[in-house]
């Protein structure tokens, strides 16, 4: 019995490895039948959809798949990110680092990329008839030295587009393209501002950075000190500097004048947003922006924004920290309010581009507040910390909107609320987080102009933190400028501890030159001078004012 029992177990193990063995067997061929198929290719988005995100992205000075931008990135961001070339070549002043295996080729200039060339798989799928098409025909035509078509678009406001196609024949009429090249013609401009930032000291880069407060109503050694010896970049001033039409003109224009031994004009910056946030002295009031956002105009809140520019023109000064672009959705928010255009996130998009525009059409810089969104808080910055307990998704759904929408209507510059998101930065509030505004306003919405801090003074920061750790941990985050609104001495504090922090190697210099370039390229655009005021017509103004009250 014994043995029969054995014998029957033998069979069934000789059995099982039967049936395994052809279980390998069948899977094996099945693999080789799978090998034998052809691979299926990755689809490629539609030609004509292709070529016009091509001329797309190149108007921005970008290349399909390469993070990159002409005129604005610097050779040592590209080493950081992709490493060293495949390929080096030196050709007159400029080099070009070939990179193999990213299918695209960095031309550079001191340190400066200028150039970026592609020919990606994507972009080989193009024919001349697509781009001529899409296009129809270059500005220029021309042939290279290996007999290469060259079809050259001029885009605005700086750059070319070059597809480079091999030379149509009667067999081959219709030739793919071989590669790309987008080209910025600013680089000389670029350089130069390099070679300026260059031979800036740190402090005097620093300095750039800073965006200071006074004391008084009268031009002072304090004052000075911040101009000529602390260099800052701007200045800014409340009710309590202003409060008469006359002596504020005599003190800008003192300031102008101690300014004009300085390198850089200055910023110099006040709230004026309409309302009851109204700094500047002797003017009637304009309507609160809750008014205008229930007349629901455009038309109207662009002339709003056209009148407050001329305000400030006729004082002297050449930026605003308005509008307000908060949705007003908690009604209990002690510091929005009214300063809000309400609580419809169309509305309030619509009608802050429409202000801002309106401020930036009489050359003066427009600061967009308060990123990600004050709106739904229920405590006043000013006071103490707010906390909001939203996701980046809920963000997204609202706050971030009217941001988003300003920042892709031409925003120059946004200020970063003292807010602490927990579910995104359970560490640091929104104006020292590296999440909010590298990760998400740089990186996410894309956005290159200068990024500035709120008052750094206020209860939200400096009764958690100290006021130059603060500073440094908000350019470690990315903010180009910090804004210290009282005390000399914070100004300073804050100066010593960015420094300190490049010196340790928290911060990098290129970093700082980064914020400096920003900075520069602003004052250069609105073209910023030391240019004295004589008078202000204030019945003019309020005249004007009137013409524009709400029936």
């Amino acid at each position: 019995m014994t043995k029969k029992v054995g014998i029957i177990f033998l069979l069934f193990i000789i059995i099982a490895i039967i049936l395994i063995i052809m279980e390998d067997k069948n899977k094996t061929n099945e693999t080789i039948e799978k090998e034998k198929q052809p691979k299926e290719e990755v689809a490629l988005p539609e030609t004509e959809s292709l070529v016009a995100l091509v001329f797309e992205l190149a108007a921005k000075g970008q290349v399909l798949d390469v993070p990159f931008i002409a005129g604005k990135t610097g050779i040592q961001e590209v080493y950081t990110s992709w490493g060293e070339p495949t390929r080096k070549s030196d050709l007159s002043a400029a080099t070009y680092d070939d990179y193999s295996s990213k299918r695209a080729t960095i031309g550079h200039q001191s340190g400066i990329v200028f150039d970026i060339r592609s020919n990606s798989e994507a972009i080989q799928q193009i024919s001349l008839k697509d781009i001529e098409m899409v296009k129809g025909e270059a500005d220029v035509i021309r042939y290279d030295e290996v007999g290469q078509l060259i079809l050259v678009y001029e885009l605005e406001p700086s750059y070319q587009l070059k597809w480079i196609i091999p030379k149509p024949t009667e067999s081959k009429p219709n030739p793919v393209v071989d590669h790309i090249s987008v080209v910025t013609d600013a680089v000389e401009e670029v350089v130069q501002e390099n070679l300026i930032i260059s031979e800036m000291t740190l402090k005097e880069k620093i300095g750039q950075m800073i965006f200071a407060g006074v004391e008084g109503t009268t031009f002072s050694e304090e004052i000075k000190q911040l101009v000529s010896t602390s260099k800052v970049g701007g200045l800014i001033f409340y009710k309590n500097n202003l409060k008469d039409v006359n002596d504020t003109t005599a003190l800008l224009n003192a300031i102008k004048k101690e300014s004009e031994n300085e390198r850089f004009p200055l910023f110099l910056g006040v709230d004026q947003e309409g309302g009851r946030i109204s700094r500047l002295p002797g003017l009637s009031k304009l309507p609160t922006n809750k008014e205008i956002g229930k007349l629901n105009d455009p038309s109207y809140s662009y002339k709003i924004g056209t009148h407050l520019g001329e305000e400030m023109n006729a004082f002297g000064f050449n930026l605003d920290f308005a509008p307000v672009l908060d949705v007003n959705s908690n009604p209990k928010n002690p510091v929005i309010g009214d300063r809000s255009f309400g609580n419809n996130v169309d509305i309030v998009s619509e009608l802050g581009i429409q202000t801002m525009k309106g401020i930036q059409s009489q050359h003066v810089i427009s600061v967009v507040k308060h990123f990600p969104g004050h709106g739904d808080t229920a405590v006043d910055s000013h006071l103490e910390l707010p906390i909001m307990e939203k996701s980046l998704e809920d963000l997204q759904k609202l706050e971030l909107i009217p941001f988003k929408r300003a920042m892709e209507e031409g925003a120059d510059v946004v200020m970063v609320a003292h807010i602490l998101l927990p579910k995104i930065d359970s560490t640091f509030p929104s104006s020292m987080s590296h999440e909010i505004i590298t990760r998400l306003l740089r990186d996410q919405f894309q956005f290159d102009g200068v990024v500035m801090t709120d008052d750094m003074t206020m209860n939200a920061i400096i009764d958690n933190h100290e006021i130059g750790q603060a500073a440094a941990q908000a350019v470690k985050a990315g903010s180009d400028i910090v804004l210290i609104a009282h005390d000399y001495d914070n100004v300073l504090k804050a100066m010593e501890a960015i420094e300190k922090s490049v010196n340790d190697g928290e911060i990098s210099e290129v970093r700082i030159n980064e914020s400096v370039h920003r900075i520069l390229a602003l004052k250069e655009k609105y073209n910023l001078s030391n240019k004295e005021v004589t008078a202000v017509n204030i019945q003019q103004l309020n005249e004007a004012m009137k013409q524009l009250s709400i029936k």
